[in-house]
């Protein structure tokens, strides 16, 4: 018997090998397809969609809870299935909205990303799932939207967005929704689109609040016209560096595609002149209207001075990417790397470790010998939080010999508050505090936990 058991274990064991071998093939496989789509898709240019003449009997069974509605009947199902959209971004919005247009018939669905699924997209990027990992988001979301409606043509493209691609791709669509989730991405969309006389559907999605309106539609405003200057860089938080609630992405989707189906169908948007906000925590619409398209503006304006796509990261001095911004805010004598900090750790050289994430990001992780009190508290130098700051500095000058210049080394998420503040305490120093030597530590708890420590948490 044990010798039977023995034998099983191995063809087991020999089974499980050629799994994983085949596991590995396959991934390698959808790797080279996701490439050559790549190239592919940059340069094809797309057929025309054409008008059909009536609906089949499978098209009334498919649409028919729709059909029964008097603003939208079986024209307004044609005007849908001859409609093409190309939705830019295929994460938190833009998963809810091509799932919504892909149901509701729409003839032609372009998909634009350039990122890849990771575990932290899933609780909000409902179109991929665990099995999707590392794959091509654009891929992924196509390939979901086909078992959803094979008879929407669905068209990914895995590749960045950029003055030299977007006017020949948005020219091939009738109506584009911008899904991304960075200015300088917004500004070249908005752009394009103006360039291209294409309405404009753009959302967002923050914490727990979320922003819609149309832009360039019917005679209304273009992006530029209500933001003429970008925001400075150090003023924007996107998704990975202020959270969202996956549900409130997913409910401005939806809102997405419910006024793209509006303008595909031929019934129009009532958005065109106004900003929807919506906020979760008291479940509560409100509109604000905007002001008149601007006779001034760069872009739409009766003298543009744009007439081209430019270099939109140069114009806003940040990167076109929805990953966490990086920003350099202090010299290079100002910063210390993560392997500098674990030298002084080892060495047990004193100094004062503080770490200036929100209390909500220390419940998460953190290193335990750090000394908490958020950027915030620095900014409005609140009380209690400066008193700490100070006890704590006369404890390290008992430590040192001399007079010398007590080290505080600052560290959050990712190297980019405390930056700010390092010129907070800088500013402050010999005044509500006693004079020390402050720096940051570059790339934050991220890189402590990629280049020291592997086990600490990422997030």
């Amino acid at each position: 018997m044990s010798q039977e058991v023995c034998c099983l274990k191995a063809q087991l064991k020999e089974q499980e090998r050629e799994i994983s071998a085949l596991k590995n093939k396959l991934a390698q496989l959808e790797k080279s397809h996701t490439s050559a789509l790549e190239l592919h898709d940059k340069v094809r240019p797309l057929i025309p969609l054409k008008a059909k003449p009536a609906l089949s009997n499978e098209d009334i069974m498919r649409y028919s809870r729709q059909l029964l509605l008097p603003d939208l009947s079986v024209q307004g199902q044609l005007n849908l299935s001859k409609t093409s959209v190309l939705i830019i971004g295929c994460g938190g919005l833009g998963c809810p909205l091509a799932q919504y247009l892909a149901a509701a018939g729409i003839g032609r669905l372009g998909l634009l990303d350039y990122d890849e699924v990771e575990l932290s997209n899933l609780h909000r990027q409902v179109l991929h799932g665990e099995e999707n990992q590392g794959q091509a988001k654009a891929l992924s979301a196509a390939n979901a939207v086909r078992r959803l409606n094979s008879t929407v043509e669905c068209i990914p493209y895995h590749l960045q967005l950029s003055s030299e691609n977007a006017l020949q791709l948005i020219q091939q669509y009738d109506i584009v929704a911008d899904c991304s989730d960075n200015v300088p991405t917004r500004y070249l969309v908005n752009d394009a689109c103006v360039l291209s006389s294409k309405p404009l559907v753009s959302a967002s999605a923050l914490r727990m609040e979320g922003q819609l309106t149309v832009y360039n539609y019917r005679g209304g405003p273009c992006y530029r016209c209500l933001y003429p200057v970008p925001p400075p860089p150090e003023t924007v938080t996107n998704c990975s560096d202020g959270g969202v609630l996956g549900v409130v992405p997913g409910i401005m989707g939806c809102f997405q595609a419910l006024e793209v189906i509006k303008i595909a169908s031929g019934q129009g948007s009532s958005c065109g002149q106004q900003l929807v906000m919506f906020d979760a925590q008291d479940a509560r619409f409100r509109s604000i209207k905007l002001r008149p398209k601007q006779t001034g503006c760069a872009v739409c304006g009766e003298n543009p001075s744009v007439t081209k796509l430019v270099d939109y990261e140069s114009f806003c001095g940040s990167a076109a990417t929805d990953k966490c911004r990086k920003l350099n805010l202090l010299s290079r004598d100002q910063r210390i790397t993560v392997q500098d900090y674990q030298s002084i750790m080892d060495k047990a050289e004193p100094h004062l470790l503080l770490d200036v994430r929100p209390l909500v990001e220390v419940d998460i992780c953190h290193l335990p010998f750090s000394l908490n009190i958020p950027l915030s508290s620095l900014e409005e130098r609140k009380s209690e939080h400066i008193q700490l700051f100070q006890e704590r500095i006369s404890q390290l000058k008992q430590q040192m010999a001399g007079d010398c210049r007590p080290p505080v080394y600052v560290i959050c998420k990712l190297g980019n508050d405390s930056q700010k503040a390092v010129q907070v305490l800088e500013k402050m120093s010999g005044s509500e505090v006693d004079s020390i030597t402050v720096k940051d530590i570059c790339g934050g708890l991220m890189a402590w936990a990629k280049r020291i420590d592997p086990t600490f948490p990422q997030y």
